[in-house]
């Protein structure tokens, strides 16, 4: 019985850790999803959503064209995503 309590124990503690170990906060925000420590899916997916619209509009000033599409490429998975949280897809 021990053992089972310190195996189901060590599971959780180690789900709501995982946040603690990612190196920044697009990764944290990744692992709460993935370990479902989030309140509200869709608050989270919308600040990502919001942020990366504001480097998107600092444009070619700040970025090349490569990191561009990578930027809008992250924009659109996390519009997906949101999508897919609010049962739009």
């Amino acid at each position: 019985m021990k053992k089972l309590v310190i195996v189901v124990l060590s599971a959780f503690l180690t789900a709501v850790a995982l946040p603690v170990y990612a190196d920044n906060a697009q990764e944290q925000e990744t692992c709460a999803i993935a370990a479902n420590n989030c309140l509200n899916k869709a608050d989270i997916l919308q600040k990502r959503i919001n942020k990366l619209n504001a480097e998107i509009k600092k444009g070619d000033a700040k970025y090349s064209p490569e990191e561009m599409k990578m930027l809008e490429q992250k924009l659109q998975d996390a519009m997906d995503q949101l999508d897919k949280v609010e049962g739009k897809k």
